[in-house]
């Protein structure tokens, strides 16, 4: 009988996780469950930069290199990092394609953003026929490894169940009593629609990548998405409660309380905020503590943010989700290899999926620690970013996992600012 494996989210990670298991062996049936009633149910956010070495790693195991390049926005690389006043820290250049990256791959290059949208119907796309089943709310997942939906089913037999359904899992609770807690920060994500024609000084300003900008404790950031939107967020440092006290929902509001917020701030980034008109969602940033772990259970495990959600100021969120896709996949093909011994393929999955959690335990550990430093230094750092932007930026280019070239770079980037800041 085929291995049966339920996963739980049709996200990216869930979705890469189904192809490369598809791909891989055929003796293995793949189902996703996802609450959600289709692909296009509701709006999927902005743009993400996937990575050569995780992000993109887990795309060309699923042999979905060639597809993805057919939407990644190499000039999507571009980079600014301001103050209030739009000094820029650090400019990066967006290049034309995968063999152009204005910067060197392993320091801050190729790294193409791709729709958030695009990404999913792309992986989507790459499944059998009835793979993901929708309108499937989970609610729990029983002692007896039953899942149970919210429309009063329920379904079993399952080898191996993997929540990739996101930071408020429903698989969560059978392994970890842990629940991701509110860090502070909190704003609003706004959408100016048709930048380039409507709006070409800003679209300018945000030149077809991303514009970060922070000083005293909030940051106001701007994005380019394929579709020709500039996608707006405004954070701070807000109380737990603080959407009860306002009008969330319509911008008009939205845009007077940010540009309270932000008065003082230079001109252009205001503008951003005022030309703001469509997709208002207020948001708070909640995490996993760092180091979240668990006892080994067999049959269900987690993988993406149901794992390790965290803020997203590393851009290391979806990248770490496909690589768990793409290690988990491994050790799951690894245990359907052994021919038709139920026992021994039975034991090889436990023990293959406890190593993967092992393993991820450690990559997810390193990537929060990173993802946290990087959040303390936007928004806790007295006269940031100024005050901090040797520390941010080598963050930024040793990542999560340090290399011997990365660690060079410190006189280098301690020199490149000091020359800086004797000039602005």
């Amino acid at each position: 009988m085929p291995m049966k494996i339920a996963i739980l989210g049709a996200g990216p990670a869930g979705c890469t996780l189904a192809r490369l298991l598809q791909q891989g062996n055929d003796q293995i049936s793949v189902t996703i469950f996802e609450g959600e009633a289709g692909l296009d149910f509701r709006s999927q956010g902005g743009s993400l930069d996937l990575h050569e070495e995780t992000g993109q790693a887990a795309l060309r195991k699923a042999g979905l290199r060639d597809e993805f390049l057919k939407h990644a926005r190499y000039d999507g690389e571009a980079l600014k990092i301001a103050d209030k006043n739009l000094l820029c820290y650090v400019r990066i250049n967006g290049s034309t394609s995968s063999n152009s990256s204005s910067q060197p791959a392993g320091v801050l290059g190729n790294r193409p953003e791709i729709d958030r949208p695009v990404l999913r119907k792309l992986l989507f796309d790459s499944l059998l026929e009835g793979t993901v089943q929708w309108n499937k709310k989970v609610t729990n997942i029983d002692e007896d490894r039953s899942i149970c939906f919210a429309d009063g089913t329920t379904q079993g037999g399952f080898d191996l169940i993997v929540g990739a359904d996101g930071a408020w899992s429903k698989a969560r609770p059978y392994l970890s009593a842990v629940k991701p807690f509110y860090t502070g920060i909190g704003g609003y994500a706004m959408t100016i629609i048709n930048a380039e024609e409507n709006h070409p000084k800003l679209h300018k300003v945000v030149n077809r990548g991303s514009l970060f900008t922070w000083s005293d404790g909030k940051s106001l950031m701007g994005q380019y998405n394929g579709d020709g939107s500039i996608q707006v967020y405004t954070w701070s440092k807000r109380e737990p409660d603080w959407q009860a006290t306002h009008n969330t929902r319509d911008i008009a509001a939205v845009r007077k309380d940010c540009m309270e917020e932000f008065a003082g701030w230079h001109p252009d980034l205001l503008a951003l905020i005022h030309a703001s008109e469509d997709h208002v969602t207020a948001r708070d940033l909640y995490m996993l503590p760092i180091g979240h772990s668990w006892p080994h259970r067999r049959g269900v495990t987690l993988i993406g943010d149901a794992a390790h959600v965290m803020t997203p100021f590393a851009g290391e969120g979806v990248n770490l989700a496909l690589e768990d896709a793409m290690k988990l996949s491994d050790a799951i093909i690894s245990a359907a290899s052994h021919a038709s011994d139920a026992e021994l393929i039975s034991q090889a999955l436990d023990q293959g999926v406890s190593r993967f959690e092992q393993e991820m335990f450690e990559r997810a550990t390193a990537t929060q620690e990173m993802t946290f430093d990087m959040m303390n230094y936007n928004f806790n750092t007295p006269g940031a970013p100024r005050s901090c932007i040797e520390p941010l930026m080598l963050r930024a280019i040793r990542g999560p996992s340090p290399t011997a070239v990365s660690w060079l770079m410190t006189p280098l980037v301690y020199a490149w600012f000091a020359v800086f800041k004797l000039i602005w």
